[in-house]
């Protein structure tokens, strides 16, 4: 063991906040502080050192990152806390302030300052005031076997770039955390194996933006090689892509989806909007004839494809006329997921500035239009698989019920809806099984299992 390693075995208590990517941020933190001998507690009332890796996509999230920070601060006065660390993008984002703003902190860590996290907390349990900043276009020098999964086992997350290029004029992502970098896939593949050995039988490939993977490290877009590659991997059963931008997807990819059995036939494709005006003023690179084309082109190539979708409700300038195209698009396309969220004015971006700012009761009249519309879609589709068996992974039981919980392939994790099913046997996370879907709901289905 180092010798910063803390004496005795201190306890440690980690609060990941936000994406699925932070989450991977987050567990390989569990996996470089548990290795330096910290001890891992889900009790924050019997932590010394609490870490929250916290988020600032948006406003609401920033409050909810600032909150959880005060909460936990009170652990000092009325628990064992000694040391409170603030990771993650927020501490990333207000880099120059957060220890002075927030006196109760006792370190930051920056977005690609992980690897220094065991190093913060030694030194702050020394009575230290640590702030652990590096350039936001370098990236952490992780050791992939570091990695604490949090997810049950039986699936992972495999973050396989870092940052965005994009530049969208609603986000704010690039300026903490950076340009685009994609891992190398030799380094993916061998975490992949790692990841599968302990259990893993889902892999759910994230990014910023997963369909550039490869054009910075190589030249050209490799996230079909990639794939094929990881499709090699025994015991993996199920692998999925998540955050596929419209304008980069590519024929390759889509052959790839196609082929691969191991590759759930699942994309999720943050589109935003559809009326080309508002794309415009978002700084999006795709148009609503395209989009069309797009999704038309997916379910020709990947029958039975599962397609998720994301929209921002409120847009500046966005009129009654932008959003009831929008609105349209929704009824016409038929997504199978589709999540709707209100506009963020988020400061630091070009879209904070525009005129007219949409009034924030406008927004949410609209993204429940947007909801309500897209119910009737799912409901429809939910009904289609009436009759059907589809194979499924077991989640978990309801607690006091003989009733299971389980995903399709069409459902990822914490996004999508469940299958309720019974079972004549014991069954355990991770299980396959087929299941004959008996009924359906907006968002959840029933099912019998088949003997």
């Amino acid at each position: 063991m180092p010798e910063s390693a803390p004496s005795g075995k201190v306890k440690l208590h980690m609060v990941s906040l936000g994406c699925d990517k932070n989450l991977v941020d987050s567990e390989r933190m569990l996996g470089i502080l548990t290795s330096r001998g910290y001890e891992l507690t889900d009790d924050e009332l019997e932590a010394e050192v609490a870490v929250i890796n916290t988020c600032c996509f948006i406003e609401d999230a920033k409050k909810e990152s600032i909150d959880r920070i005060f909460e936990l601060a009170r652990l000092k006065e009325t628990a064992k806390l000694r040391v409170l660390i603030a990771a993650g993008c927020m501490a990333e984002r207000y880099r120059d302030e957060i220890l002075d703003e927030i006196p109760e902190l006792d370190a930051v860590v920056g977005t690609t300052g992980i690897d220094g996290i065991a190093a913060a907390a030694d030194r702050a349990l020394k009575g230290e005031r640590v702030s652990c900043m590096r350039d936001i276009s370098t990236d952490p020098e992780t050791d992939i076997a570091e990695r604490v999964v949090t997810t049950g086992g039986h699936y992972a997350y495999l973050k396989i770039a870092e940052g965005c290029d994009k530049h969208c004029t609603y986000c704010a992502i690039p300026s903490f955390r950076g340009s685009y970098r994609s891992f190398p896939m030799e380094r993916l593949v061998a975490e992949a194996e790692r990841l599968a050995a302990g259990g893993v039988k889902e892999l759910i490939l994230v990014a910023q933006e997963t369909t550039l993977y490869g054009t910075d490290l190589y030249g050209r877009k490799r996230l079909h090689e990639l794939l094929r590659a990881l499709c090699g991997i025994d015991g993996l059963r199920w692998i999925r892509v998540l955050y596929c931008y419209p304008e980069e997807i590519y024929p390759e990819l889509i052959d790839t989806i196609a082929e691969e059995p191991k590759i759930c036939r699942y994309l999720d494709i943050p589109i935003q909007h559809a009326s080309d005006a508002v794309l415009r003023r978002m700084g999006r690179r795709t148009t609503e004839e395209e989009l069309k084309e797009l999704v038309r082109t997916l379910r020709e190539k990947i029958p039975g494809i599962v397609l998720r979708t994301t929209l921002i409700c409120g847009f500046p300038g966005e009129t009654e006329e932008d959003f009831e195209e929008c609105l349209r698009f929704v009824r016409e396309m038929e997504f199978d997921r589709l999540g709707a969220f209100t506009y963020s004015r988020e400061e630091g971006t070009p879209a904070a500035k525009m005129k007219p700012q949409v009034p924030k009761s406008v927004r949410k009249k609209r993204m429940s239009a947007v909801m309500l519309a897209q119910q009737a879609v799912s409901l429809r589709r939910s009904r289609e698989k009436i009759g059907r068996t589809m194979t499924v992974m077991v989640e978990g039981r309801v607690p006091d019920e003989d009733v299971y919980i389980a995903r399709t392939y069409g459902d990822a994790p914490s996004v999508d809806g469940f299958l309720f099913f019974r079972s004549p046997r014991e069954l355990m996370s991770g299980d396959f099984v087929d299941v004959k879907v008996t009924g359906a709901s907006e968002y959840d289905l029933q099912g019998e299992m088949k003997s």
